[in-house]
């Protein structure tokens, strides 16, 4: 009870607040709104305006759940902001577009229409109450009229003390009326309905596993591929060169010296391969020491300058690190075969509950999503541990991957 009548003054505070703030932020989103479509054609500005306005609505729609959940003490529908789910340049400029899109965002809007509505109500049920309280001591002031919302009655004594009860009393009741109206408008309209979080949630695993599964049959082929491509046959040349050796140990033993140089040649080179094929495994030194070390070797073993600025404060999970190393490594290869860089810059960050990765090289661009291809399997291992990935890459460079992956997936 104690917690509820707690909750009724805090709702009945915050109404009152609104009353005065929701109408003018509804006013600036609409100045927005008008502006931008105004200037729309005037060189683009327009453009830039409504690309504000969306984040101004997706940030307005945060605040109002944040607002809520801590006015109500409960978990509302708080996804985070939706982007385009293009991996390419363009999903920066479709991301605004995807706020107006999103139907949380109108939810909020409404919440807060609502809001100003009950604010402005709630305003009025005061000045009700304030004109009660000076009805109620209009005895003591020999008053023999009675103002309320600025018209003015006459009441003898008495009856003025009567009126001021009553005034006093209908206040109460409607703000007490507007909390409640309030309180479940909220929960309504911002609170995820909890068969629709499973569905998504049901969703979300289903899409996950589905990337997972075509993630590791690419990596598999890859493995196959470079396997028959590269190591086997290298492999069975070792093997007939040795054979060949030994065959003339005996008649020609400066011969077969120089065959076992070849095959020990061709051998570091095969367990350089073995190294390049096995970059999309999960080393030890990652599950021991963490993603900055593993980042560090992998720097210090590319053919390319690697400039690695990475500043971790803790562990992530064991998933989110192996993907995020897995991008680098795969991003670090490429760049060595295709790019003709002369440096690549690795930045690695934790932002908020997101780890997030930057790869750059100054090579001369032009990389694009094959599939099969690396840029793919990166792609696949991202989206697989809940992450997004952004690739950019003019024809004359630079080629620039973002990733980011949640540090508990």
């Amino acid at each position: 009870m104690k917690n509820n009548v707690k909750q009724l003054s805090l709702t009945s505070l915050h109404l009152a607040a609104g009353g005065v703030i929701a109408p003018l932020l509804l006013s600036l989103l609409f100045g927005l709104l008008g502006l931008g479509v105004g200037l729309l054609f005037v060189l683009g500005v327009g453009v830039i305006v409504l690309a504000g306005l969306a984040f101004a609505f997706r940030g307005v729609s945060a605040f109002e759940r944040r607002r809520v959940a801590a006015l109500y003490d409960r978990p509302l529908d708080d996804s985070g902001m939706r982007r385009s789910r293009r991996r390419d340049g363009w999903r920066f400029v479709l991301t605004p577009l995807v706020q107006f899109a999103d139907g949380a965002n109108w939810k909020a809007m409404l919440h807060l229409v609502i809001v100003a509505v009950l604010g402005t109500l709630t305003l009025g049920s005061l000045q009700l109450g304030v004109s009660g309280v000076f009805a109620l001591f209009s005895p003591l002031q020999n008053r023999e009229t009675l103002s309320v919302w600025g018209m003015d009655f006459a009441v003898t004594p008495f009856v003025g003390v009567l009126i001021g009860i009553g005034m006093l009393l209908v206040a109460v009741a409607l703000i007490v009326a507007f909390a409640y109206v309030q309180r479940a408008a909220s929960i309504s309209l911002l609170s995820r309905d909890r068969e629709q979080q499973l569905e998504e949630e049901v969703r979300d695993a289903g899409r996950r596993r589905t990337v997972a599964v075509r993630g590791a049959a690419t990596e598999r082929d890859r493995i196959e591929r470079d396997l028959h491509d590269s190591v086997q046959p290298r492999l069975v040349s070792i093997g007939m060169t040795l054979g060949m050796a030994k065959t003339k140990l005996d008649s020609d033993p400066s011969r077969a010296a120089e065959l076992i140089d070849e095959a020990h040649a061709s051998t570091k080179e095969a367990v350089t391969e073995l190294r390049q094929l096995a970059r999309g495994f999960q080393p030890a030194v990652l599950t021991d020491r963490g993603l900055d070390a593993a980042l560090s070797g992998l720097a210090a073993r590319s053919h390319i300058p690697v400039v690695l600025d990475a500043q971790l404060p803790g562990r992530c999970s064991k998933d989110a690190e192996a993907a995020v190393y897995f991008a680098v490594a795969e991003s670090l290869g490429n760049a060595a075969k295709h790019s003709g860089a002369s440096e690549i810059s690795v930045q690695v960050r934790m932002r908020g509950s997101m780890l997030w990765a930057r790869i750059q090289d100054d090579g001369r661009g032009g990389a694009r999503l094959i599939p099969g291809g690396g840029l793919d399997g990166v792609t696949d291992r991202i989206e697989a541990a809940g992450g997004g990935i952004t690739i950019s890459s003019p024809p004359e460079g630079p080629t620039t991957i973002e990733v980011s992956v949640p540090c508990g997936s």
